[in-house]
């Protein structure tokens, strides 16, 4: 990991926020191609459990084997194409497509279809469910579609053992919701990716954060963001509720508990580290100008009840944080269509950012 000097990369071609064509070609060059968040590791803790995860525009299967291990595919029979699951659960030892009944093991092997012989020259061999890359990272799923894809944990080369002492494997998950943001996914990752807007933008946190010490490290495939809490105890009554009863979970120390951590995984997942909680965050493109975007928090097992009670506070804080950044994408993206406009300079708080545009460059050009 190092810490950026102030970048000289140029902000992406407005063009790339608004043209659908552009969202075409990212399909392809970005999201068919990286490692994306499937869930949880306690989600197929066990044989048979699955779990189901959004790709760009596709949908993976990841489900525990019966050996043990963790298989992924396409979310698609190899007869018509149904999705054979959604959400998580339990298929048992089978797999089996709810439209015709066509039905394979966890290893994607097709062992039963109905009135087989009425199918000429079937051969069950050829048609197993189409495979796609799975990997456990810090007590994460993680999915790629690109069955040649660098490992994952070969990208994020150290993040495991700064994300080791918040025991996400053990965690368990407290709440989970969707929502949608006005504005091109790479907007929505363009606005978490910098701290800059923090003092115009988010007087809590202006209140909570002590700004000046706000970091931000860029490695090859992620960015660390290290956001230190004021000593000083904020007017805001509920931000200053929070400030006096935080406690650092299990495996956490004295130190952890002043501190707000954030890790973004290239391209479009962050994990937001609290010391009372862990969120999991994805952008998923919904069209050129809207996201879909999927969350959930962990936290440890049996909270007392003052845990309970700071975790509700935190979700106030940030929600109110979430509304803001709604309002800002917004306006950025109707600004993205204004003829002859050209980014301006990016500045040293805006480093992740510059990180970000060329990856994305990067992929594009990489793609052809």
């Amino acid at each position: 990991m190092t810490t950026l000097e102030p970048p000289i990369t140029a902000a992406l071609d407005p063009r790339l926020y608004v043209d659908p064509e552009a969202l075409e070609r990212e399909q392809q060059a970005i999201f068919a191609r990286t490692w994306q968040l499937a869930g949880h590791i306690g989600d197929v803790s066990t044989s048979g459990r699955y779990v189901t995860a959004r790709v760009g525009d596709e949908s993976v299967l990841v489900v525990r084997g019966e050996d043990g291990e963790l298989c992924a595919f396409r979310n698609v029979c190899r007869h018509r194409a149904a999705r054979l699951r959604e959400g998580r659960g339990d298929c048992g030892k089978a797999l089996r497509c709810p439209y015709h009944g066509w039905t394979y093991r966890t290893d994607g092997s097709l062992i039963g279809v109905p009135e087989g012989r009425g199918f000429d020259g079937l051969d069950k061999r050829q048609l197993p469910l189409m495979p796609a890359r799975v990997e456990e990272f810090a007590g994460l799923v993680f999915v790629n579609l690109d069955l040649d894809a660098e490992p994952l944990h070969r990208a994020l080369d150290g993040l495991a053992t700064k994300l080791a002492p918040y025991g996400l494997a053990g965690l368990t998950r407290f709440s989970e919701s969707t929502s949608s943001q006005p504005a091109n996914w790479k907007i929505v990752v363009d606005n978490y990716l910098e701290g800059y807007h923090i003092p115009i933008a988010h007087p809590s946190l202006m209140r909570l954060l002590d700004y000046q010490r706000y970091t931000v490290d860029v490695g090859d495939g992620y960015v660390w963001f290290e956001a230190p809490l004021r000593e000083k105890p904020s007017g805001n009554r509920l931000e200053r509720a929070y400030q006096r009863m935080v406690r650092p979970m299990p495996g956490l120390g004295d130190a952890d508990r002043a501190v707000w951590r954030y890790a973004f995984i290239w391209p479009n997942t962050a994990i937001d580290l609290y010391p009372d909680q862990v969120t999991t965050w994805q952008v998923n493109p919904a069209g050129p100008a809207a996201t879909h975007d999927v969350a959930a928090g962990y936290r440890a097992a049996r909270p007392t009840a003052a845990m309970r009670a700071v975790q509700r506070l935190n979700h106030r804080l940030n929600a109110e944080v979430s509304d803001e950044d709604a309002d800002l994408v917004a306006r950025v993206q109707a600004g993205m269509a204004t003829r002859g406009w050209q980014p301006g300079p990016l500045g040293e708080r805006e480093a992740a950012l510059a990180w970000f545009a060329d990856h994305v460059r990067t992929a594009l050009e990489a793609a052809g």
